[in-house]
């Protein structure tokens, strides 16, 4: 190379985490005229090290790079190198991974493999601040990227609505509790309530779809503890003699916020729900948000047992005072073998281990006559009482 063509040769950084490609691409790339490699990285972090000490014309990055990926690292040159043109290397000629450079910087993309002389044109051009890509590629790449801003936008608009209707039902007034009674089989006796949320505002939709919701956003805690102070403003409407069960996620019980609550959950009146539904992370941590709690009297119910597997983890890490039959098992129980043997798995453990077991919605007599011949004592649904306003009695 004479004096004049190093003088304007491009000079260029290569980034690949990969040693065969990194090398493979440094050769090709120094033996062309016009070209110098000043640099070579095997990761984002480094490239922009590298960027910075060496201020190359052009600085070809893996996508995928280790640690922090190519979108990174071209946002990075671009903020403390703008001079430096960045192409992206990829061995997927996709247009998710194009628009992702893109939106990052990217001038240029090439597909590892291609052919010597794209690769070239494509630095090359890069160096003299052209950009590099087909119209076919950047057809794609535009409607790609349309696509994503607008279901971005239709995602933040979800959620801008969804947070709102959750701020409503925060407000006073935007929810209320029903109370749906739990009775002695055998008697028709009242023995507590369960407290289930109701929602004031709008839209219409079930309360598991509002805590879904609520999840979605970030302010599931928040609704469950409003729920949960909702029901405790009426527990001195309650018979002496009857408890009451609400229903809590695992989270819900060890956060924070549910601190003010939990003191007034410690009461031998008062029965916790965990559904068999609800993850828990760390089983220790939930003991222990829940000990202070048992610790004064207040019970411990897992809620929709039988419904999964997990109800019989929380059984026997959480030792609960009650198991409460998912409506699952006790909807035709009476014309399912399986179902009767499946309850009575869970009743004969529930005896062994002096658990009380409560069956949830039983909604014809059949069900109920043949819950009673399993052992069950206890039960609530339809058929012994609807939800509803206090004082609500179950059938005798």
């Amino acid at each position: 190379m004479n004096t004049s063509a190093r003088d304007a040769a491009i000079r260029v950084l290569i980034a690949d985490d990969d040693p065969v490609i990194l090398a493979a691409v440094r050769d090709l790339l120094a033996g062309e005229p016009g070209l110098e490699v000043v640099a070579t990285a095997r990761d984002a972090e480094e490239a922009v090290r590298l960027v910075e000490l060496q201020r190359p014309d052009v600085a070809i990055l893996d996508v995928r790079m280790p640690v922090r990926g190519g979108p990174w690292a071209t946002r990075e040159i671009g903020r403390i190198a703008p001079e430096t043109r960045v192409v992206a290397l990829s061995a997927h000629d996709d247009r998710a991974t194009v628009a992702d450079m893109i939106r990052a910087g990217a001038l240029g993309f090439v597909v590892k493999g291609a052919p010597v002389a794209q690769i070239v044109e494509t630095v090359e051009r890069a160096g003299r601040g052209l950009a590099s890509l087909s119209g076919e590629v950047v057809a794609g790449v535009a409607r790609e990227l349309d696509e994503q801003l607008e279901r971005r936008e239709r995602a933040e608009q979800r959620r801008r609505q969804t947070t709102a209707e959750i701020e409503r039902a925060l407000a006073p007034g935007g929810l209320r509790t029903v109370f749906q009674p739990i009775v002695e089989l055998e008697s028709g006796n009242l023995i507590g309530y369960e407290g289930l949320t109701r929602f004031n505002v709008e839209p219409v939709r079930g309360a598991d779809l509002w805590f879904a919701a609520a999840e979605e956003v970030g302010l599931r805690e928040e609704l469950e503890v409003a729920a949960i102070r909702a029901a405790l403003d009426r527990f001195d409407d309650i018979p002496a003699d009857a408890y009451l069960a609400l229903n809590l996620s695992p989270t819900a019980i060890m956060s924070a916020q549910s601190d003010l609550v939990r003191t007034r959950l410690a009461d031998e009146r008062i029965v916790v729900e965990v559904t068999e539904h609800a993850p828990v992370a760390d089983y220790d941590a939930l003991e222990r948000a829940l000990a202070p709690i048992r610790a004064e009297g207040g019970r411990l119910a897992i809620d929709d047992a039988g419904a999964g597997f997990a109800s019989l983890r929380h059984i026997l890490r959480l030792n609960p005072d009650i198991i409460k039959l998912d409506i699952g098992l006790t909807r035709g129980i009476d014309l399912d073998r399986g179902r009767r043997s499946l309850a009575s798995a869970l009743i004969a453990f529930g005896t062994e281990m002096g658990t009380t077991i409560v069956a949830e919605g039983i909604e014809t007599q059949a069900e109920l006559e043949a819950l009673r011949s399993l052992g069950v004592r206890y039960g609530q649904g339809y058929h012994l009482g609807r939800p509803g306003e206090l004082p609500v009695v179950g059938r005798r």
